[in-house]
């Protein structure tokens, strides 16, 4: 076994978009590889048939669904974010919930100093924790 790997789909043609955007709001995070459909390929051309990106040294992997199933993120499964601060906890909460939904919104819930799990707009559980 050489690695394990986080890999998201999307459905709505959104992951380059969602890539581009975790990486600008999470520091030291970078797309590090985008394969894209050609002409006569299966997926719409030019969207992304494999990519790989890093948030803070972590890998995952995406790529846009041309198929439509019957199921989407659920919060079952989320990422999972230590912050240093309740500055850095505040910002990345308040863009990452931007278009998305609050699942329980910042608080003390008496296991850390400060808490909020969200779903962002592409869907994707987030929980942000200040211990």
């Amino acid at each position: 076994m050489k690695k394990i790997s986080t890999f998201l789909m999307f459905q709505d043609g959104s992951a380059e978009e969602a890539m581009n955007f975790y990486t600008s709001i999470i520091e030291d995070s970078q797309i590090t590889n985008i394969v894209r459909y050609g002409a006569d390929e299966d997926g719409p051309e030019g969207s992304v048939m494999q990519a790989a990106f890093t948030l803070k040294g972590q890998e995952f992997m995406c790529f846009d669904s041309y198929i439509k199933h019957q199921f989407a993120f659920t919060p079952s499964i989320s990422i999972f974010i230590t912050c240093d601060t309740e500055e850095e906890l505040d910002n990345l909460f308040e863009k990452l919930s931007e278009g998305g939904q609050a699942l329980m919104p910042l608080n003390d819930y008496g296991f850390s100093k400060k808490f909020g799990w969200l779903n962002d707009r592409f869907g994707v559980s987030w929980q942000l924790n200040l211990p």
